[in-house]
């Protein structure tokens, strides 16, 4: 199998629970970028992928040609998480403010809030190809380039490690690498940085800010959300279909939960604290 690296710590959890139910299967799983597991699917290197959007119409006729036809399985819902420097005094965005920053308008932090220096801001990306690359071009560019502000490094936990130790960068990574808060990783990661709260759009003067927990991901509150899906070529139902559905079943959706992330098929029930 071929899984975005957004997904390695999830999916991670998910390959020791499933060896340790079904001792006899061995799935080899490779992390790689989001356009590297898809060619790989197309050329038949790995028979399963899971990225964060279904393939396009070009790249399924690649496979149609053959007479294959995929299997898609809604996996869980995802958002695309930023970070910051824990001195950094701007760790609360509005849609808009983030817009103009992607789109190069706003360049330098002080253009923010005027609570920090005049340093120029560094947009930090896992890998030029990674799907939170294309999703936040996608969202605020469309066909435009990126601007001169913005490198990528070569994975997520790369980002963390950039942001812990460059006030003037924003990194962009998977929400899983910091949603998990049982995970000792995690949290050794979210004391070098702050996550950021981002306002959904259109909400005026006084906009209510919210981080990428599950709860505001499942409101939609959290602007930036996008569905995780696990893609198959195989012509009949091997280990990697079957891996695919112990994550849609009940006990790998528990994972995806205690994982911070959203499940897609088993229900979430919303508790407000504020009533207790």
């Amino acid at each position: 199998m071929a899984v975005d690296e957004s997904y390695q710590p999830l999916i991670s959890a998910e390959q020791d629970v499933f060896h340790a139910l079904y001792q006899r299967a061995k799935v080899h799983i490779t992390y790689s970028d989001e356009n590297t597991a898809i060619n790989d699917l197309l050329n038949d290197s790995v028979k399963t992928i899971i990225i964060n959007r279904q393939l396009t119409e070009n790249e399924a006729a690649v496979l149609k040609q053959y007479g294959i036809t995929l299997r898609v399985t809604k996996l869980a819902i995802d958002a695309v998480a930023l970070v910051v420097h824990n001195e950094n005094p701007d760790s609360m965005l509005t849609y808009e403010q983030l817009s103009k920053i992607i789109r190069g308008e706003i360049q330098t932090w002080n253009g923010l809030s005027g609570k920090s220096k005049s340093d120029s801001i560094i947009i930090v990306f896992d890998n030029k190809q990674s799907s939170n690359a294309r999703f936040l071009k996608e969202t605020f560019l469309k066909e435009a380039a990126f601007p001169k502000n913005v490198f990528a490094v070569n994975s997520n936990a790369e980002v963390i490690d950039y942001v812990a130790a460059h006030k003037r960068a924003l990194g962009v990574i998977g929400v899983n690498w910091v949603s998990d808060t049982n995970d000792s990783t995690v949290n050794d990661f979210l004391e070098k940085i702050k996550v950021v709260s981002l306002a959904p759009p259109g909400l005026g003067a006084n906009p209510e800010y919210y981080k990428p927990y599950q709860a505001y991901v499942a409101l939609k509150y959290y602007p930036l959300i996008r569905d995780v899906y696990g893609i198959s070529r195989e012509t009949r139902v091997g280990l990697g279909t079957g891996f695919v559905s112990f994550i849609a079943s009940d006990k790998g959706q528990m994972i995806v939960r205690r994982a911070g992330m959203l499940p897609a098929t088993i229900p979430v029930r919303i508790v407000d604290t504020k009533a207790y």
